[in-house]
């Protein structure tokens, strides 16, 4: 099969998040089983900057926004042997940040990424590079199967093409005020119920969801959440109506990236046959944060974006009780200032248990997963969540709030016969959080019983290979309809 993947962020290219992980591994593992894949993606100053090899390619395109005409010019990198496209144009892309500054969103994003996906399909044509599947995540690339099924519906290039749409995060919808239509050289008559239209405004992820084949979300547990009316972020009608093309498939990791036992980044290799490297390895975050050396006290790690969605309230409200308690929490993130006011506040209160990292750090990240005892993710909703996965794969234990992906992942000793290899909460709350928190504590006392824990979530499986599989299966269902057998 021929597989372009369409994504405003890839790893290690640009990243703000899980959608860069999933846009960087799945398309490795779709090529190691005989596919070719392909990927386009902007080209943001932050791939400039960060040392990537890019070549300039010979192609452009010319696409109307609105009125005005812009230009694209092709970039060309690799992730392995997979072809990267760069969809170069310094007015829209050449930023510090991929979507906003600290102040809020770029007020042109609209724009941005209307551009990216008129470019995308121009340059394809450009390339003759014809897909058989073009696979698009998130609202920054929803025009893509706006414009296929409206705009080039009787273009014969792309007429044996499906597409695949992949929400990550349903709260992220690309709302924008009705007088960007024309702006985005839209037709007025998209601007109806059953199109683009909401409340009012635009939303450009409505549009990929009504448009595109099929439609998938990063875990089984978020798809059977976001058709509800409590978690369906105003869509849930939209996606019961196309609750026949939705399917949920849990992401992977990418288990060459996250390996303990090759992990240059970790003080110390080890593995689940040989834990004692882990020690050494929690011993070494301990002093890099500043923190009391000891291998008896639980250490609590998380690696988040500091925002409502991942529990930070919950957190917030208990630092009191985890800076008096007989533990040790480190914390690696950015966000917003009322969350990380709290932990520089605790710092100046003298909590000597507390450590907290501003920003992001590509080589404390590992060694966080590696040297934790536990990883907290107490998160309000999670539509799959790759922190659990990846400590469990570093043999920390997590914690978790039974939603999404964290709920299809994590098994707690009180789930009845399964096999336990964490612990969740049901009520989002501080006192339930509080005390999934202290069975884990408990649970910590007893060595045996935590490097079951340990070791059970380490022999999970959670590469891509079987998503992959089932993301394989979806393509092809998606060709069927198209009248394709490729």
């Amino acid at each position: 099969m021929k597989i372009l993947f369409v994504a405003s962020e890839v790893t290690p290219f640009a990243k703000t998040g899980g959608l860069a992980d999933v846009a960087g591994a799945l398309p490795k593992t779709l090529k190691a089983q005989g596919h070719d894949v392909r990927i386009m993606m902007p080209f943001y100053a932050m791939v400039e900057k960060g040392g990537m090899v890019v070549r300039k390619g010979r192609k452009s395109a010319s696409v109307m926004v609105g009125s005005t005409e812009k230009k694209g010019f092709l970039r060309q990198a690799s992730l392995g042997e997979i072809p990267v496209y760069l969809i170069e144009n310094k007015e829209y892309f050449a930023r510090e940040e991929l979507y906003g500054t600290a102040a809020g969103d770029y007020p042109d994003n609209h724009l941005r990424f209307s551009f990216f996906c008129r470019c995308v399909l121009e340059l394809l044509k450009k390339m003759d590079f014809r897909p058989d599947i073009i696979h698009c995540h998130d609202w920054q690339t929803a025009l893509v199967p706006h414009l296929l099924r409206h705009e080039r519906k009787d273009d014969p290039f792309f007429t044996k093409t499906g597409v695949i749409f992949t929400i990550h995060n349903l709260a992220y919808q690309g709302l924008f005020p009705p007088e960007t239509l024309t702006e985005m050289g839209l037709s007025k008559a998209c601007f109806t119920m059953d199109n683009l239209e909401y409340y009012g405004k635009i939303n450009l992820l409505k549009g990929g969801i009504i448009a595109s084949d099929i439609v998938t979300t990063v875990s089984e547990g978020y798809c059977r959440e976001i058709q509800t009316e409590e978690m369906g972020c105003g869509l849930h009608g939209v996606l019961h109506q196309r609750k026949d093309d939705l399917y949920g498939i849990l992401n992977g990791i990418d288990n060459e990236e996250w390996n303990p036992a090759i992990d240059k980044d970790i003080m110390k290799n080890y593995s689940p046959a040989s834990l004692s490297g882990k020690v050494v390895d929690k011993v070494g975050l301990q002093r890099q944060m500043g923190l009391d050396s000891s291998t008896d006290i639980p250490l609590i790690g998380m690696v988040s974006r500091l925002v409502a969605q991942k529990g930070f309230d919950l957190i917030c409200e208990l630092l009191p009780k985890l800076a008096a308690a007989p533990l040790q929490l480190v914390v690696l993130g950015s966000g917003e200032e009322r969350y990380l006011k709290p932990f520089r506040d605790a710092k100046t209160a003298g909590a000597r248990n507390i450590a907290f990292t501003s920003g992001f750090d590509n080589g404390l990240a590992p060694r966080i997963y590696a040297g934790s005892d536990i990883f907290l993710m107490p998160s309000q909703f999670e539509p799959c969540g790759l922190g659990q996965l990846i400590a469990m794969r570093y043999g920390s234990v997590p914690i978790g709030r039974r939603t999404g992906g964290l709920a299809d992942s994590i098994v707690d000793p009180l789930d009845g016969d399964r096999q336990p290899n964490g612990f969740l909460f049901d009520e989002f709350t501080a006192e339930a959080l509080w005390d999934a928190i202290s069975r884990a504590l408990n649970a910590y006392q007893d060595r045996t019983l935590w490097k079951k824990l340990m070791r059970r979530g380490m022999a999970c499986d959670f590469s891509w290979h079987s998503s992959a599989q089932k993301y394989l299966e979806l393509y092809r269902k998606a060709l069927a309809r198209r009248g394709s057998d490729a």
